[in-house]
């Protein structure tokens, strides 16, 4: 199970966050999957880029 040090929100300081098996498809490309969770609390971090989705613009009605 791959590892890294990283500030823990809960734990207040840097921690071990390991990574456990995905199960979400991430890796079956060679990718690495953005899921960690701290050793020591089990608090979950995301990493990677955020997808920004469009928002289509509203019309309003004719008055």
């Amino acid at each position: 199970m791959d590892s890294r040090q990283w500030p823990c929100p809960s734990c207040g300081d840097d921690r071990e966050f390991v990574q456990p098996p995905c199960t979400d498809g991430h890796t079956e490309d060679g990718g690495e999957c953005p899921e960690w969770a701290c050793a020591d609390c089990g608090s979950a971090v995301v990493t990677g880029d955020a997808a920004v989705v469009p928002v289509p613009a509203r019309l309003a009605p004719a008055a």
